[in-house]
């Protein structure tokens, strides 16, 4: 089944983020984050990758703050606080891939 992203289901809280592909095992998920826009430090109940298709950000994981740029992952285990901010002038493109258990 092809999935346009600007026809995909969005998610559940107030940034554009849009569901690309759901299965028991895995969940990809398109998260655009405007120049100066946050998402808050959470937690999740799985491991999740990250990886950058566009722009600059800093991605916080724990205690400790990345600079990401535009074809670098990053892997973070179920229960570590994350966070991300576009500190950019331009869109900041992640891929969000859920690891389900």
């Amino acid at each position: 089944m092809i999935i346009d992203l600007t026809k995909a289901e969005k998610v559940p809280f107030n940034l554009d983020g849009r569901i690309m592909f759901k299965s028991d095992k895995n969940e990809l998920i398109h998260l655009t984050l405007q120049p100066g826009e946050e998402l808050p430090a959470h937690t999740n109940p799985f491991d999740v990758v990250f990886y950058v298709l566009e722009g600059n950000g800093v991605l916080s994981v724990a205690n400790d703050s990345f600079k990401m740029k535009q074809d670098q992952t990053f892997d973070v285990k179920e229960g570590i606080m994350r966070a991300w901010k576009n500190e950019g002038e331009s869109l900041l493109r992640i891929l969000v891939i859920k690891i389900l258990k």
